[in-house]
């Protein structure tokens, strides 16, 4: 084995009840490299760093950590062996400082046995230096942003001497700018013979960050390339099996009649005077920076947030929306941009979570009716092309772009024909984004309207028929499609005039 060879694994299999994981998969890791782990979701990406970080145990093949033979046993195995894993959703306690995030279960403790705080903030800060960023160890992590709680983790990574370092999605919730700093950090940990494994669904990434790339498919391994020499149109190639030759297929249409309006609509939060108009047919655009009002609006709508003044009109009738379930009940559906925390019940089924904005439909004197149910879930999973051993299988068991079918699944089982989609595609592979769109382009011909609020602009661009721009809670712009522009959008979100 290659001297530069810090991780390989050899002919890794793993199985589920009704499902191969992984079968036979090889996958090597050099020193000082960032790897690309690329893959539609279900392609068994997941899988793999999850049995390299001690999660779950493989079915057969072998692991060797610079060149010795290695079983892992448990996460906390992993992190002795010096493996470390950032998943999307942090792993860390709001209410405690920085400090205390990163020495939790390790804390430096005195002869006497007593916790040595002092000691702890400044090692803290010491691997703040390391890193290159200035974080004070004393900050509560809740006053934090997303961009500096990934910095927590990574020091929290480096201070129990990880060599190497999982990288899920790390980018999926960053602006550009600290897009540009995760990047200058990690260029930093690399000097430091630090080796990343980086999974990202972002094309536009890869080339800037990696060096090489591992594709898999449906739990096999398709290849190995240097980064150098590949292009997108080659890696969507290798992950699909087929061409991708149009990313955003948007069928613009004539719209037809008014959906929904909003008039002079505020909430006491943020939402100030919001007035707009939504047609049969249309996909409306929604961006703007974090914390600009996009996702307040749709909370608002759907009658999670309360409104203070103005009035919604659904199909031309005023209707006051003060809970989700009257919003159900006028046919609005509300994918939300958590679709663990806010869009799934993780510990139910497939069927369970599709079927349950439903359930007065699929009942009877209020019994349940466990057949409508079952044809329902089954229906919808066959139509999204939904990868689940079955409709009984429990959603926690299944992929980031597999769950988000299910909120899909969910909404059109209700028959909603007014859909608010928060960030439909985050976290998703480059296939099931064109299935996505394809699907949003069938809903909109069949007379549903649509929603989309997104900060990937290029899919604002590519999907809406109109876009509006939020700025601190206002509209500050409105385009036709034809109009706009990346420059025009930043323009408005910045609040320039």
């Amino acid at each position: 084995m290659p001297e530069d060879i810090v991780l390989s694994m050899k002919n890794i299999s793993k199985r589920f009840p009704g499902v191969i994981a992984l079968d036979d998969v090889d996958f090597e890791l050099r020193g000082a490299e960032v790897h690309i782990l690329l893959g539609e979701n279900g392609a068994g990406k997941s899988t793999l760093v999850k049995i390299l970080s001690g999660a779950y145990q493989k079915s057969a093949g072998d692991i060797y950590l610079s060149g010795r033979r290695t079983e892992i046993r448990s996460p906390r195995h992993a992190q002795e062996l010096g493996i470390s894993i950032i998943y999307q959703e942090f792993n860390l306690i709001p209410q405690l400082t920085v400090a205390e995030n990163i020495y939790l279960g390790r804390e430096t403790v005195s002869v006497a046995g007593i916790i040595n705080r002092s000691q702890m903030r400044t090692d803290a800060a010491n691997l703040m230096h390391q890193l290159g960023v200035e974080i004070d160890p004393d900050s509560a992590v809740t006053d934090l942003g997303v961009a500096e709680q990934q910095m927590v983790e990574v020091a929290k990574a480096l201070s129990m001497d990880a060599r190497i370092l999982i990288m899920d999605e790390p980018t999926s919730a960053l602006t550009e700018k600290e897009i540009g700093e995760l990047f200058r950090m990690i260029r930093r940990l690399k000097e430091q013979s630090v080796s990343i494994i980086y999974i990202s669904h972002r094309m536009e990434e890869l080339f800037e960050i990696g060096d090489r790339v591992t594709v898999l498919r449906d739990g096999c391994l398709i290849g190995t390339r240097n980064i150098t020499d590949v292009t997108t149109s080659d890696l969507i190639r290798m992950m699909v099996n087929r061409e991708v030759t149009e990313r955003y297929p948007r069928q613009r249409m004539q719209p037809g009649r008014e959906m929904l309006r909003v008039e002079n609509l505020s909430t006491a939060a943020l939402l100030q005077n919001i007035n707009l108009s939504l047609f049969a047919g249309e996909i409306l655009g929604v961006a703007g920076l974090l914390g600009s009002g996009r996702t307040e609006l749709a909370r608002a709508i759907f009658g999670v947030d309360a409104i203070t003044s103005g009035k919604i009109f659904v199909k031309g009738r005023a209707q006051t929306i003060t809970s989700a379930g009257q919003a159900i009940a006028l046919r609005i559906g509300y994918l939300t941009e958590d679709r663990k925390q806010q869009g799934l019940i993780l510990n139910l089924s497939v069927k369970d979570n599709i079927c349950l904005p439903s359930i007065g439909r699929l009942s009877y004197m209020g019994v349940v009716r466990q057949r409508a149910e079952e044809q329902a879930a089954s229906k919808w999973v066959g139509e999204l092309r939904i990868k689940t051993p079955g409709i009984a299988q429990k959603v926690m068991n299944l992929s980031g772009g597999n769950q988000q079918k299910v909120i899909i699944a969910k909404w059109l089982c209700s028959h909603a024909d007014i859909l608010i989609f928060d960030e439909p595609t985050r976290g998703i592979d480059v296939g099931s984004k064109v299935e996505i769109y394809e699907l949003m382009n069938r809903l909109s011909d069949s007379g549903a309207a649509i929603i989309m609020i997104s900060s990937d602009l290029p899919e604002i661009l590519g999907m809406s028929d109109r876009i509006i721009v939020l700025h601190n809670g206002q509209i500050s712009a409105e385009f036709d499609a034809s109009e706009a522009s990346q420059e025009k959008i930043l323009h408005s979100a910045l609040g320039a005039a």
